[in-house]
């Protein structure tokens, strides 16, 4: 059977070429999860509905459930076999079908992602040079423009480039979370929210957090190629993951509480409305930082969707296809329509959580390890997904009480491939040259 082109040009990365987790998967993901359109809204409908420590504690284990469900089993296999996301995908969903699922909606959905990046970035952009210029303006466009394409231009370089900046990039974001906080801090003891729903507020949280991060939680195969050995999976996820949630999700939390503490006439849970508050040169300058801090989400979601539509697609430059892409999202961006962040999380997570719940499915049945491409279309991979999707969108079809569907999603897409695999609707495996098998 001849192999896809995808499959066929692929070839594993060299343990020359790997290095250790604090210098690539540790700042990249910490880097994601530093970004503002993470805890832009993070406050709203949480904070005002359960005492401060229960979302506390819903961070934390928001941030160990992304870790295990989502990044981990992915990870391993990057770090295993030496091949990104698409290759180790063929294996769950079929030579035929990995065109699909993961590889073209990886792609797809991260120009979602460019698209919110943009979109928040410019009105950062804006906020710092005094402009209230909405979506759709001269103004707002051109800022917009500039950004993103900027932001692809660096993206297409390459993820070790993305890497290194990260390094020195969080340090802004880092400090700034922890100077909003302290600027805020006196006024958490007064403020006071009645629990009328800790429960809801709880799964919102993990369905916001671990939905903001499936997609990121896959492309841990693309980052697992860069890592020695399980104890860099380990770290990388635990520090870049589990540790960054708690840390760009709590502080902004308490923030929000802490400014509204501080003057009850802020209605909004925004956190620009925190920073908003302060006035002055401060305001000025943290939404203009907190600009410069996106800088390495943006380079990421342009770095996976070139990697995405180039790999799936041999005969468009990655180039081309990122700026294709990245052209796509400024659209989104401009018009305003990448603003609805908690619906876009959402409809990520039913996305990818079968998706991640299938192949942890997958690498448990083939002995915790890399089986190879299955031929065609694989109907267990397939239905997994298409169940467990089902499941992720309950909240938008009249079931807005199942929560968080997200993690229901992952946990449908992993049985639902057992039982089909065990019925026989798992193709047979086909060889992929030399490399099959090798440090898996």
């Amino acid at each position: 059977m001849a192999l896809p082109a995808y499959l066929a040009q692929s070839s594993p990365n060299p343990a020359s070429s790997r290095g250790p987790w604090y210098l690539n998967t540790a700042p990249s993901y910490a880097g994601v999860f530093l970004w503002v359109a993470f805890y832009q809204q993070m406050a709203a409908g949480t904070i005002d509905r359960a005492p401060l420590l229960v979302c506390l504690a819903a961070l934390a284990v928001a941030g160990l459930l992304s870790y295990a469900l989502y990044y981990y089993v992915p990870a391993m296999l990057g770090m295993k076999t030496g091949y990104p996301l698409y290759v180790v995908g063929s294996s769950t969903f079929g030579t035929t079908g990995g065109y699909l699922m993961p590889g073209l909606l990886m792609g797809l959905l991260q120009v979602g992602w460019f698209a919110v990046g943009a979109f928040f970035s410019t009105k950062y952009i804006l906020q710092a040079i005094g402009s209230a210029a909405e979506p759709g303006s001269a103004l707002f466009t051109g800022v917009a423009i500039a950004w993103s394409y900027s932001m692809a231009a660096i993206g297409i370089m390459g993820i070790q480039y993305v890497a290194r900046a990260a390094i020195f990039l969080n340090a802004i974001p880092l400090l700034m979370l922890a100077v909003v906080l302290y600027k805020t801090s006196p006024g958490i003891s007064s403020y006071n929210a009645t629990p009328t729903d800790p429960v809801g507020a709880f799964t919102l949280i993990l369905q916001a957090v671990i939905g903001f991060f499936a997609t990121a939680g896959a492309a841990g195969t693309d980052f697992g190629m860069g890592m020695r050995n399980e104890k860099d999976v380990r770290w990388g996820g635990l520090v870049g993951i589990s540790l960054a949630v708690l840390y760009a999700g709590g502080l902004p939390l308490l923030s929000v509480a802490g400014a509204k503490g501080l003057d009850p006439t802020i209605t909004s849970f925004g956190y620009d409305a925190v920073i908003g508050s302060m006035g002055g040169f401060l305001a000025t300058a943290m939404f203009a930082l907190f600009a410069v801090a996106s800088i390495v989400p943006a380079c990421f979601c342009a770095f996976i969707a070139g990697n995405s539509f180039s790999t799936m697609i041999p005969s468009v430059s990655r180039t081309l296809s990122t700026l294709v892409g990245v052209t796509i999202a400024v659209g989104l961006a401009v018009t305003g329509v990448a603003a609805n962040l908690v619906g876009f999380f959402s409809i990520v997570g039913a996305s990818f959580g079968p998706i991640c719940g299938a192949m942890a499915a997958d690498w448990f049945l083939s002995g915790k390890k890399w089986a190879g491409p299955r031929e065609g279309i694989s109907i267990a991979g397939y239905g997994a997904w298409a169940i467990g999707f089902l499941v992720g969108i309950l909240p938008f079809i009249g079931y807005p009480n199942v929560q968080p569907a997200v993690v229901y999603s992952f946990l449908t897409g992993f049985v639902v491939y057992i039982a089909l695999a065990k019925a026989g609707f798992q193709p047979k495996t086909v060889p992929l040259g030399a490399a099959k098998h090798k440090g898996a």
